[in-house]
């Protein structure tokens, strides 16, 4: 399985090797945008896309990216109710 996270596709950084600067959560980075290039490359900035490992896999509209955005948000907040959880057990049992 993999995971893609909504990105913003913010500038566009070499057209001959279709590389773009996305941001992710306040994170920007390079990402490889030749899977959805279905357009003129300029037009691609300001577009959502799922991006995996440095690659935009697929572009998403905002309420989806916003959706996908608050799901993971929620799962790392579960995640760390659950090592809490676990670290809370490990403690009444005597471990550390």
């Amino acid at each position: 399985m993999c995971l893609g996270i909504p990105g913003r596709i913010v500038a566009i950084t070499d057209e001959t090797r279709m590389t773009a600067l996305a941001e992710v959560s306040g994170v920007r980075r390079e990402v490889n945008i030749a899977c959805v290039l279905d357009r003129p490359i300029a037009a691609l900035v300001g577009e959502w896309a799922l991006i995996h490992v440095g690659f935009a896999m697929a572009l998403i509209d905002a309420d989806e990216a916003a959706r996908t955005l608050d799901a993971l948000r929620d799962l790392g907040e579960a995640q760390e109710a659950l090592e809490a959880m676990a670290e809370g057990q490990k403690a009444l049992e005597g471990g550390a």
